[in-house]
């Protein structure tokens, strides 16, 4: 019996990229070899990755000069690789929590970092919004929507210098003005596809900006992976092969305006659900509210039902909804492929629940 998945990554997938994707893996296109066999210099997966890099353009109306890769890794890996490429002097970042952290972490160890705008003061319950971006810097980097905190940016912000962007989780979720940024990276794992790869889309004119006052390993430079078309060293086959169904997908349903409308119409259930009943509460401040991730706790006093909460859940098939380590509670993630039917569920849980007890 299918779960009501809530997991925050690695995400619950659309039952037509599992399928297909199972499929491919006894037998890619009637080549008699499965995906996770099959050479990646082959022209069957050729036509995979192909497929792959057309379909994310046009979903997202990424413009011509925009090159878009598929690389392993994910997007820790990304911290450190966009800050050897274009950290000169200095970087400006926007601090909303343990993922914008460690992004800033990484960017300390090849130059200076300002941090221009941070929620840290309110533990990171809201976006902060407002901020000025520094002319000095090389880039300014944000984390669109953070998994753990439940915050979310709605806007492409104009910025006088390059801004990057982690969108890891909330992806493939809203239409994205992509001329506004000048790289979009992020792991796959939470709304695109499986675990074990990293998509980056970035502009042509980036690639002049790399410092080139430092040497780079082969394997840190963006220009290398973009001569090689993602393949400088076998990429991850299946992970891109199951990319490539989720977005065959997502055109089925109508591009991005669809996911958008059908992400709204999910969180305003959950949240409302969460406003509603007395036994919980959201921690995050009205306006910032993410719609991918939806953190919530126990109304105070009401602490000692955790594990009775948690064991009423498994029984009605919720899997995924207890919250971070680092933040305690609970936390929906409610991806593109979360259905209304998974959130009804969760919701009637909880009103089933608080008559309960």
């Amino acid at each position: 019996m299918r779960k009501h998945i809530f997991n925050a990554g690695p995400c619950k997938l659309s039952d037509p990229c599992l399928e297909n994707t199972a499929k491919a893996v006894m037998e890619l296109n009637n080549s008699g070899q499965s995906i996770l066999e099959v050479s990646h210099r082959s022209k069957d997966f050729q036509a995979v990755m192909d497929e792959a890099v057309a379909g994310l353009k046009e979903v997202l109306s990424i413009p011509d000069n925009y090159h878009v890769l598929f690389l392993g890794g994910g997007a820790s890996t990304q911290f450190a690789m966009l800050a050897m490429n274009f950290l000169k002097t200095k970087a400006a970042y926007v601090n909303t929590g343990a993922w914008s952290k460690k992004a800033i972490a990484e960017a300390k160890i090849f130059g200076n970092v300002e941090v221009i705008a941070s929620s840290e003061d309110k533990d990171f319950t809201y976006y902060p919004k407002g901020f000025t971006i520094p002319s000095d810097v090389d880039y300014v980097h944000i984390t669109s929507n953070n998994t753990i905190r439940g915050t979310e940016i709605f806007e492409d912000l104009d910025s006088p210098v390059p801004l990057i962007a982690d969108m890891s989780s909330d992806i493939l979720s809203r239409p994205v003005d992509v001329s506004k940024y000048a790289m979009i990276y992020g792991g796959a794992q939470k709304n695109m596809g499986p675990s074990g790869v990293a998509f980056v889309i970035i502009r042509e004119d980036m690639l002049e900006k790399v410092n080139t006052e430092i040497a780079l390993p082969s394997m840190f430079k963006y220009n290398i992976h973009i001569d090689n078309g993602s393949m400088y060293n076998t990429p991850p086959c299946v992970n891109i092969f199951a990319i490539n169904e989720t977005l065959k997908w997502v055109k089925s349903l109508g591009g991005v305006e669809a996911m958008e409308k059908l992400a709204l119409e999910r969180s305003n259930i959950l949240y409302a659900e969460i406003d509603r009943n007395p036994l919980f509460r959201p921690t995050v401040e009205e306006g910032s509210r993410s719609r991918m991730n939806i953190p919530f706790i126990w109304a105070e006093g009401k602490e000692e039902l955790q594990d009775q909460f948690m064991k009423f859940a498994t029984s009605r098939n919720i899997v995924g909804i207890k919250g971070h380590r680092s933040v305690g509670g609970f936390r929906a993630s409610t991806y593109n492929a979360s259905t209304i039917d998974d959130i009804q569920a969760l919701v009637k849980c909880m009103q089933d629940f608080e008559k309960e007890v």
